[in-house]
């Protein structure tokens, strides 16, 4: 549920903070995607009262959010693109879980005890598994700042939505999981939102102005 809750997070701040407000037909087709997901995603009846969780669910959310506008924003503000902007926050992210990891992972400072960081016994296929998913980590961040520099943070959070829509089909063509009323129903509307949210966009990208060509503009600063 918290996924959910990223996307209409994430335009409310880009509205009040950065005056990019989205159009009515943006929000009506984000709301029948919303809709559609939640219906082919959300089967657990019962709600769970677990202050602690709720707090670090909406932390969570409030993070994803704007780590999804500030790909974009500062990509714009600095004049950066993906890889160059990645460079830039990676030695961050680096510190930031240096200094997470003993607070949530057994170190084995007192000992190198089984199961602890410094006790693990390393061999040949698990240091490749750890460098391919590595070399992984960096291609999904990679891909996730270029696309949000091609495109925007609400398109890159819609296309998020497509991928739990076609985990869900492959659930049910692949695995053989019940296919109820309520998803399909779900399926559809998200299909449905994600398909209009793209027809948006597409045609704003058609009726916005093309770009002046390079020679043009260096002879306006010639002039």
């Amino acid at each position: 549920m918290s996924k959910l809750a990223i996307t209409p997070v994430l335009v409310a701040i880009e509205w009040v903070f950065y005056s990019k407000p989205a159009s009515g037909r943006v929000l009506a087709s984000i709301a029948v995607l919303m809709a559609g997901i939640t219906l082919c995603t959300l089967t657990d009846t019962q709600v769970a009262s677990n202050p602690a969780g709720m707090v670090v669910a909406i932390a969570a959310v409030l993070v994803t959010a704007l780590y999804q506008v500030w790909a974009g924003t500062k990509q714009k503000e600095l004049g950066l693109n993906g890889m160059q902007l990645l460079q830039q926050v990676s030695p961050l992210s680096v510190a930031l879980l240096a200094a997470l990891i003993p607070l949530v992972e057994p170190v084995g400072w007192g000992g190198r005890e089984l199961g602890t960081i410094l006790g693990y016994e390393f061999s040949l296929p698990s240091l490749t598994w750890i460098v391919v998913s590595s070399a992984l980590g960096l291609v999904v961040t990679l891909s996730t700042f270029l696309f949000i520099g091609a495109t925007s943070s609400l398109t890159y959070n819609v296309v998020g939505h497509l991928k739990t829509v076609l985990i869900v089909g492959a659930g049910v063509a692949v695995f053989g999981e019940e296919m109820g009323l309520r998803k399909l129903l779900g399926l559809a509307a998200a299909m449905g939102g994600i398909v209009w949210y793209s027809a948006i966009k597409m045609e704003e990208a058609r009726a916005a102005p093309p770009p002046p060509p390079p020679a043009a503009t260096e002879g306006k600063g010639k002039g």
